[in-house]
């Protein structure tokens, strides 16, 4: 090949790389880091339209949608719609838990078809059966424009008198084996539908005797290293589109004189989800408003140690203290973090291009 041909090889080869891959600024590549919740129900509500534009600025990754941006299943549809035209060239995170039984946020009240939880589809169905009731699931999420949905449940239900995953039923079964067959199920069932998943709750929630939504979880007592074999099983599998780090606290993966939760920690981050299990795709946080983040740790903290630990996606539901400007809020601390710290700067471009690569994967 010529040397006029290579030059114009090489230069065509950059013009099919993905335009945002290469040509965002340390804003934009820091605002896809960001999801957050919102109120408003409606394609033309003032939240809904502020977000829109901080989507189509690159200020801002992605939405949650919860039970109270739920009116109609043609205004969520309505709304997904407007988020997407947003920004066609980077598509948002448009999610939800949709796990079934108790936790879902699209209802029978509006016209959708609900399904068992966790427990009960294993207890009655195959896998095969199941991948079948999460096929017709994940249709209807998809139809209404939606392109993550936070699950399948990784966690094992080894604690019968479990608040959060036993007490709902949201684990499928007592052995990892068996939890990671129907994990498939339910990924692969999404991933027909064009839908992204994010195994949760990393490292193992399901023999924690506490709820992180309410406060402090110690699970240091109590947690198995066999709780993270669907994550080794799946990884291993190449299924795994996020990992989504609970709030939890083990000595043993803390910070020296602190009490630093999962979704903090760079030792279960960076050391056992990364090293360890060799996963290199996109972590996300559990919600960081729930009392176990919340009532220990500043907006500035959570933001910087989640970052500095290895996330690339930091959820909001904005919950706790509603404000508009909050995604605006956790990109400044970001910007001014990275200013200061080229290894902070460095780390948010990391994420980027991993958020980059699952977002080629949104239909």
């Amino acid at each position: 090949m010529t040397s006029h041909f290579k030059c114009l090889a090489a230069g065509l080869s950059l013009l099919l790389l993905p335009v945002a891959a290469h040509a965002a600024t340390l804003e934009q590549m820091a605002g896809q880091m960001i999801v957050v919740g919102f109120q408003g129900d409606d394609a033309d509500d003032a939240d809904v339209v502020a977000l829109r534009a901080e989507l189509s600025a690159g200020r801002l990754g992605g939405v949650m949608l919860l039970k109270i941006n739920v009116k109609s299943l043609d205004a969520v549809g309505a709304m997904n719609t407007a988020f997407r035209a947003a920004a066609p060239d980077l598509p948002p995170f448009i999610t939800l838990d949709q796990e079934g039984g108790a936790v879902e946020r699209l209802t029978s009240e509006v016209g959708f078809r609900e399904i068992p939880n966790a427990a009960t589809v294993a207890a009655n169905n195959s896998p095969e059966q199941a991948e079948a009731i999460y096929s017709t699931m994940a249709a209807s999420i998809a139809e209404l424009g939606f392109s993550v949905n936070f699950g399948p449940v990784a966690d094992i239900n080894l604690n019968p008198d479990n608040q959060i995953i036993a007490k709902f039923g949201r684990a499928f079964a007592t052995d990892a084996a068996t939890v990671a067959a129907y994990d498939e199920a339910f990924i692969t069932a999404h991933h027909a539908a064009g839908l992204l998943t994010a195994l949760k709750h990393f490292p193992g929630h399901g023999s924690s005797t506490g709820d992180s939504h309410e406060g402090f979880v110690d699970i240091t007592q109590t947690w198995q290293p066999g709780e993270l074999d669907p994550y080794r099983t799946l990884i291993a599998a190449d299924m795994v589109d996020m990992v989504m780090v609970g709030h939890l606290y083990h000595a043993d993966y803390s910070d020296a004189g602190a009490q630093t939760p999962s979704s903090l920690s760079p030792q279960w981050i960076t050391g056992v989800l990364r090293e360890e299990l060799g996963y290199d795709g996109v972590v996300i946080s559990d919600d960081l408003e729930m009392g176990a983040i919340r009532d220990h740790f500043t907006l500035k903290q959570t933001v910087t140690m989640g970052v500095r630990a290895g996330m690339d996606v930091l959820l909001f539901s904005n919950t706790a203290k509603y404000r508009a400007s909050l995604g605006r809020e956790i990109l400044a601390i970001l910007l001014a973090e990275a200013e200061t710290d080229p290894a902070f700067a460095a780390r948010i471009e990391e994420s980027y291009q991993r958020i980059v690569a699952l977002k080629a994967r949104i239909r």
